[in-house]
């Protein structure tokens, strides 16, 4: 099976010439890329959001109408009935939190002890009708995951909207309040870092260093890790990049930083990506550009068979090079 790039992912390079990914791992001894198991469900409830920002490859916002039925949660949570083997599932959007069905995916999730991530904008605390969320991520003990680009207002303000510093740091106060990140509560909160602009993150622990410290001195804010992760080349992101004409320098960056001890840990290896609408990608990426798994393998998650998904060809195309590139990116941080 040829894992070249379809026309649309091909397309995102623009002019820029370089090799499939697939064949840049060969070059390094280190193809054909499979997945290792199936641990994680990483579940995209819809592209529903109340923020539209400017770094979002799933080009979520307030207009968007897709969001996850019941009936596709209900076949999520018979996997999980079937699957002992899926310790964990990952709950992304959009703001995930705006589908309808969010509390009931949690708590069906919970009472069959899996852990369940939900990956928050913490700004969604404020839309009306959400404001017991963060009483009820505490009571099922999910763990979040929140944005939060900078600990500098002007910084994140300008990549996710104005007036999101403010709401975010009363989220994370409110949370704290609750447990979400001091010891012993076992109750995690993890800050994600995005770059502003066509650059790699700096190193994981030293930002994390700044970001503690710098939090707790000016909000006295507690969190408990913070993730670093590289800006995919894909949808608002890939649109900036254009317009600000970098596409091709920031392609060359990723494959400049290739590095070959990332490709063991890569999020795909131990992942499968469920969109809203039930079709399996290999990972959230891959669903925004619309690539299905490999031909062989379930196409949607009413379809789910384990012994067919791990072990799979994993399908790859330019933007992989985001996830290889310097200490390695995935939805968990850095991968070195």
């Amino acid at each position: 099976m040829s894992n070249s790039p379809l026309p649309l992912v091909a397309a995102l390079s623009s002019s820029f010439t370089t090799p499939a990914f697939e064949d840049f791992l060969t070059s390094h001894g280190q193809a054909p890329l499979t997945a290792k198991s199936v641990s994680t469900l990483q579940v995209n409830m819809g592209k529903v959001c109340n923020q539209t920002c400017h770094h979002c490859h799933v080009d979520a916002g307030p207009q968007r109408t897709e969001s996850m039925a019941k009936d596709t949660i209900d076949q999520i949570i018979d996997v999980l009935d079937r699957t002992p083997q899926i310790s964990t599932v990952d709950i992304t959007g959009g703001a995930p939190e705006m589908n309808p069905h969010f509390e009931y995916l949690v708590e069906q999730c919970r009472i069959r002890d899996r852990k369940v991530i939900d990956r928050c904008n913490l700004t969604v605390f404020y839309v009306k009708g959400k404001s017991h969320l963060p009483e009820f991520l505490a009571l099922h003990k999910v763990e979040i995951i929140a944005s939060l680009p900078c600990y500098q207002e002007t910084n994140v303000d300008q990549q996710r909207g104005k007036g999101v510093f403010d709401r975010s740091i009363s989220a994370l106060q409110t949370l704290n309040t609750l447990g979400y990140g001091k010891e012993g509560t076992g109750l995690h909160l993890h800050l994600v870092y995005n770059p502003l602009g066509p650059s790699l993150p700096p190193p994981q622990h030293d930002l994390e260093q700044d970001y503690k410290k710098e939090l707790m001195r000016q909000h006295e804010i507690h969190f408990n890790q913070l993730l670093t992760i590289t800006n995919m080349p894909i949808s608002r992101f890939l649109e900036d990049l254009r317009e600000s004409g970098q596409v091709d320098s920031y392609y060359a960056l990723l494959q400049k930083s290739f590095n070959t001890t990332t490709v063991e840990d890569v999020m795909c290896r131990s992942l499968i990506s469920v969109g809203w609408d039930g079709r399996l990608s290999d990972c959230d990426f891959n669903q925004m550009l619309d690539l299905p798994l490999q031909s062989s393998s379930p196409q949607w998650i009413r379809d789910f068979n384990l012994a067919r998904l791990e072990h799979r060809p994993i399908v790859t195309g330019p933007h992989c090079f985001g996830c290889t590139a310097g200490a390695g990116s995935s939805c968990g941080g850095t991968l070195t």
